[in-house]
């Protein structure tokens, strides 16, 4: 009876981790640039309690040995990079990446950091100088790990491969300011979600084996968008689909705690 309690207990544990982060994806199904979060279960621990020869009678189908679990816990929580949709904004900081790569950003303390969310601003910076940042205030590197800037008075276009440009009001004189700064993604699994809908590398892990620089964005089947965002890759159905099956298991395992709990009053009682 112990161990059915330990088992149900510890099962409702990982199912109640994996309801908050269905809670997590709902809440984030319009946010721009979110991906979904999904969960990666394993069993704690198996047992096998052996058996006598004589269990092994003519016509059993199974192996010999009682085979005893300890529930489940929640082993990762794996981040889902696949596209999303791309809405038109036609709003000139507005910039979307097509394929598997992230823009490259400064957080506050100066942390290296990676979006996929691209409603991007401009901001004073200086006397004559706008800088671009994320809309949390994270500014947007290019290529050179120097912050994008530019010019007051001019527009900014952005080409497929990130080239930046900046365009006067005549719309004939131009300023080459660099490129944007879009690392492919090579190992999501590795990749740490942080705050503000930005992802970080663990301390401790080769950046490298994460991210890299592609020495041309497009050959990478990257493209960046400008006058679009990505929408979230969440899908309601499916997401419903599972918090519906989370919630079944959910209550069998606390239906089976009480059951367990139940008995061990039975049995007390049966001492008395």
């Amino acid at each position: 009876m112990n161990s059915s309690m330990i088992t149900a207990s510890v099962s409702m544990g990982s199912l109640q981790q994996k309801l908050d982060m269905l809670a997590d994806n709902f809440a984030n199904a319009n946010t721009v640039g979110y991906k979904r979060k999904t969960a990666v279960f394993e069993d704690i621990l198996t047992s096998v309690n052996n058996q006598l020869n004589d269990f092994n009678q003519p016509g059993r189908k199974s192996p010999l040995g009682l085979v005893e679990g300890w529930g489940t816990r929640l082993m990762s929580m794996r981040t889902d990079m696949t596209q999303g949709a791309l809405q038109e904004t036609g709003v000139m900081t507005d910039v979307a990446i097509e394929g598997n790569g992230l823009f490259e950003v400064r957080t506050v303390d100066g942390a290296r950091a990676f979006t996929r969310h691209g409603p991007f601003q401009l901001l004073p910076d200086g006397e004559n100088e706008r800088v671009l940042v994320t809309n949390t205030g994270q500014r947007v590197i290019g290529v050179g790990d120097e912050p994008v800037r530019i010019q007051n008075g001019y527009d900014l276009r952005i080409s497929e491969d990130g080239t930046l440009t900046a365009v006067a009001a005549d719309g004939i004189e131009t300023v080459a300011l660099g490129q944007l700064k879009v690392v492919e993604l090579t190992n999501a699994e590795l990749l740490q979600t942080l705050a503000d809908n930005l992802y970080g590398i663990p301390i401790g892990v080769d950046p490298n084996g994460v991210v890299r620089e592609p020495a041309d964005v497009n050959a990478a089947g990257i493209a960046v968008r400008q006058g679009f965002v990505e929408q979230s890759n969440v899908n309601m159905a499916d997401e419903m689909s599972d918090l519906m099956m989370v919630q079944r298991a959910y209550q069998l395992s606390a239906r089976a705690l009480s059951s367990s709990e139940q008995m061990m009053g039975l049995a007390n009682n049966l001492r008395a």
